[in-house]
C-alpha cells in the first residue's frame, strides 16, 4: 500500500484536491484516492461540477491500471462513461478504481466515488488503451 500526501501529487492532483492514495493494489489491479472537494469546484450552492466528479473516478480507474501494469506504459482514456446518483458536496470524496479485465494493450476498468459516510455518488467504466511510456519520451 503506498500513500502519497497532496504536495506530492503533482499539480494535476493538486488542481483535483487529491489528499492522499490510499490504495494501489498491484495483485487486485485496484486503487483508492481521497480527494477533498472544495467551493472553487462547485455550482449550484455546493453541488461538485460533474467534470471533477468525472476526473476523480478516472483517476482511480488509471491507478488501479497502473497498480497492476507498473511504470512501463501509460494507461491512455479511449471511453469513459459516467452515471451520477447523488450529488458530490464539499468535503472529503473517495474514489475507487479496478480493473475487470485486461488484455495485452485495452484494459477495461469500472470505478465509483462515495462520501465519508459510504453513499456512492457516482459510478464509472472506462476503456484503457496502454500505450508504452517510450513514445511520449
Amino acid at each position: 500500500m503506498s500513500e502519497v500526501q497532496p504536495k506530492d501529487a503533482g499539480e494535476l492532483g493538486q488542481t483535483l484536491g487529491q489528499q492522499r492514495v490510499i490504495l494501489m493494489d498491484e495483485a487486485e489491479g485496484r486503487a483508492i484516492i481521497e480527494y477533498r472537494c472544495g467551493m472553487h469546484m462547485c455550482h449550484s450552492g455546493g453541488v461538485a461540477q460533474g467534470g471533477f466528479v468525472t476526473a476523480w473516478i478516472d483517476a482511480a480507474m488509471a491507478h488501479a491500471v497502473i497498480a497492476a501494469i507498473g511504470a512501463a506504459y501509460v494507461p491512455m482514456s479511449l471511453e469513459v462513461k459516467i452515471s451520477f446518483f447523488r450529488p458530490a458536496a464539499p468535503g472529503l470524496v473517495r474514489a475507487e478504481g479496478w480493473i475487470e479485465q485486461k488484455g495485452r494493450s485495452t484494459v477495461f476498468t469500472e470505478g465509483r466515488l462515495m462520501d465519508e459516510k459510504g453513499n456512492i455518488l457516482a459510478k464509472g467504466t472506462s476503456t484503457i488503451r496502454l500505450v508504452p511510456r517510450e513514445k511520449f519520451a
